[in-house]
């Protein structure tokens, strides 16, 4: 069994479609969670990744449509409360072609997510909701090569 969460909070986790995921290490046993599945396939640029992503969360009426607009949201989601998010990207590695820089900051605004909802006010960081962004790629190739990406686009944008 391949343990892809075995990653610091402020990773998102990568795996090729063949790993095996145990919800278990994902999600809390019991409550109420939000699983959205997202395809990379159809976020060619940031309008259709703002409209992915309101579409599968159910943004209200107000949100944006910025990156900023995307970010606010992610860390919010008062609208949709659970015990815990998941959010699925299948073809990861297709996600925004046209612009390594929107890209790029997609992959900050998530982080920047995990972290928010790992760390919330008041309570010890790691002990917050559990909010899981899982890229999923073709082959272990790409995994390796979206990783690297991250990395980059993680520590890199701001």
């Amino acid at each position: 069994m391949n343990n892809w969460w075995a990653v610091s909070n402020d990773q998102l986790a990568v795996c090729s479609r063949g790993a095996l995921v145990e919800l278990a290490g994902v999600l809390p046993a019991t409550g109420r969670f939000v699983v959205a599945r997202l395809d990379g396939t159809r976020i060619p640029d940031a309008d259709h990744a703002f409209y992915e992503f309101s579409d599968a969360l159910l943004f209200p009426g107000y949100f944006g449509w910025t990156w900023a607009a995307l970010d606010e949201c992610l860390r919010d989601l008062r609208w949709l409360p659970a015990d815990g998010y998941l959010i699925v990207v299948e073809n990861a590695p297709r996600l925004l072609p046209s612009s390594i820089d929107d890209r790029h900051m997609l992959f900050h605004v998530l982080s920047r997510a995990v972290r928010h909802w790992a760390c919330l006010l008041g309570q010890p960081c790691g002990m917050g909701i559990p909010f899981k962004v899982l890229l999923l790629c073709d082959s272990d190739g790409e995994a390796v090569l979206l990783r690297q990406e991250i990395g980059g686009a993680v520590h890199g944008v701001r």
